[in-house]
């Protein structure tokens, strides 16, 4: 994969904020509208896609006639874009996209170092209570209420962690779902959930799915994926179609992992649109929404799965509906939208459909974690042995999780442990694993080349230093950690990291751009295109082949 990344070092180019926006519409797009008067575009909506692998766009394109399609034919497309950052999640992703920093930066290293916080709890809903509170740094969002403090921002997602870290530490309305069928919020935004919220709530829409099939939106004929691969779903109901209970508490508890999902998030969406009148002006508003059906259905049947060909093509037709009812009620030439994805998705080990994974293999580690954890035993540091708890590999005196160890700085002290030894000895135990590429120290790491090293690269966009990563271990592209059978992402190979990136509006110049682009570029840009100014040094910069 082509790639001219800038380096992590250089200093990060500034940009002016002199760009005009010109008046005319796109010509194969008309119902993009005239922009209706000199200023900066009235809304900004910023769509990100959990798992969007842009190759999707690719594959189905002539069958994608809804929104994803008009963004895709219509707008400024850079086919070369990345969240170049290592551990490619959900909250590292969403921490990026409208702060223009890497993780390195917005303090946001995984998700289990996303936005639980036992500080705060949900309203109207049962759950671990969430919050930006380990969030660093300013959004769009600050930057457009410092410029105008009339600007009015919604953050909506089916993931807490979705909705809160674009938007970072504004106490803006932010919402997300809840197993129990509504939209909540927590305690750190305000105590009690708006009106039209509990009007919207109140709907009991989830419930209405109970007993639905999930058939395929098109005819059999129109899918080149196999509906026999067992490894999807593990084995089971891996065929359509696929039912939701009978039971409107349960179907609500598993929407999730049907399309519907997202079009109740775009429902809700446009309810706070008309209930907050944003994109009425005169100053830029902000909408953030992250549709999160993608990520569940892709990491249970899989990239190449016929289910996530159908969910792609829903996912279309929704937006469509959602693009076209805002077009209804808000001038299009007012709006400017973005879209893009928190991370891609590696296909099962065991399928070989589009990428070239062949002899892709499942590798374990914990033989070795077990064997560092009773030699640190044996040297006195104390704990309760190996375990193995969502994703996460804890044992005396350290932590696994996603190819970063974490020590315990002090119980290896007290046990005398020299832990730059320990680190060598580790290091070189993991390099013999069969499927580990590389195992790195940060310290050593920025020695590297960042610029032609795109594995250093994103490490070093992820952590500064050794306090929390004292080594991170890179698999060989298309490999797995062995922890379950579901598709996976999280790696800082290409395959996690390549993600679309499309901008598309008046102010925008529709077209494909190859350039290497980041998602830390998202932010700068619109910044340029609404005539706002960040308020601190960002990592990303101005994509100016976007902008009129």
């Amino acid at each position: 994969m082509q790639m001219n990344p800038f380096n992590t070092v250089t200093m990060i180019r500034r940009f002016t904020l002199s760009l005009p926006i010109l008046l005319a519409g796109f010509a194969a797009y008309p119902a993009v509208g005239q922009v209706s008067n000199s200023q900066a575009p009235k809304l900004v909506v910023f769509v990100t896609v959990d798992a969007m692998r842009p190759d999707y766009l690719t594959r189905y394109a002539r069958q994608l006639t809804g929104g994803l399609g008009r963004l895709y034919n219509g707008g400024a497309v850079f086919t070369n874009g990345f969240q170049d950052h290592a551990i490619t999640e959900t909250a590292p992703g969403h921490s990026v996209i409208l702060s223009g920093r890497y993780p390195v930066h917005t303090g946001i290293s995984a998700n289990t170092a996303g936005v639980n916080d036992t500080t705060v709890s949900l309203i109207d809903a049962s759950g671990l209570g969430a919050s930006p509170f380990r969030f660093r740094g300013t959004t769009l969002a600050d930057w457009l209420i410092a410029k105008d403090p009339r600007t009015r921002v919604l953050s909506v997602s089916r993931k807490d962690r979705a909705a809160i870290l674009p938007i970072g530490r504004s106490k803006q309305p932010v919402f997300w779902y809840a197993p129990n069928g509504i939209f909540t919020t927590s305690t750190y935004y305000g105590s009690s959930l708006p009106e039209w919220v509990r009007v919207f709530n109140a709907r009991k829409l989830p419930a209405s799915y109970a007993g639905k099939a999930w058939e395929l939106l098109l005819a059999d004929s129109a899918y080149s994926e196999p509906d026999s691969v067992p490894i999807e779903s593990n084995g089971v109901n891996f065929r359509f179609p696929h039912l939701e209970s009978s039971s409107p508490d349960t179907a609500a508890r598993l929407l999730l992992e049907f399309p519907w999902m997202d079009e109740l998030t775009l429902d809700f969406a446009m309810a706070g649109v008309n209930a907050l009148n944003l994109g009425t002006g005169p100053q830029t508003d902000l909408l953030s929404i992250s549709l999160s059906t993608t990520d569940a259905v892709g990491h249970r049947y899989g990239p190449d799965s016929r289910e996530v060909h159908d969910q792609i093509l829903r996912l279309d037709r929704a937006l469509g509906v959602f693009l076209d009812s805002l077009y209804r009620i808000r001038n299009p030439g007012d709006v400017v939208i973005a879209l893009t994805a928190d991370h891609g998705l590696t296909p099962f080990p065991e399928v070989h459909a589009h990428d070239p994974n062949t002899g892709a293999i499942r590798v374990n580690p914990r033989p070795l974690l077990q064997r560092l954890s009773n030699s640190l035993a044996a040297a006195g540091v104390t704990g309760y042995g190996l375990n193995f708890i969502a994703g996460v590999y804890t044992g005396n005196g350290f932590s696994f999780d996603g190819g970063v160890l974490e020590l315990d700085r002090t119980a290896l002290s007290k046990a005398r442990i020299n832990r730059d030894s320990l680190v060598r000895e580790v290091r070189a135990a993991f390099l013999k694993v069969p499927g580990v590429a590389r195992a790195d120290r940060i310290s050593e790491l920025a020695e590297r080349d960042t610029v032609n090293d795109r594995i250093a690269r994103r490490w070093l966009h992820m952590f500064a230093d050794e306090d929390k990563a004292a080594l991170v271990v890179t698999l060989a592209p298309y490999n797995y950690w062995l922890s379950g059978y579901i598709a996976q992402h999280g790696s800082p190979n290409d395959i996690d990291a390549h993600v679309p990136i499309i901008f598309y509006g008046t102010s925008v110049k529709p077209g494909r751009y190859d350039e290497f682009a980041g998602v830390v570029d998202m932010a700068p840009t619109l910044a340029a295109i609404v005539h706002v100014t960040p308020q601190e040094k960002l990592d990303g910069h101005v994509l100016q082949n976007a902008i009129r």
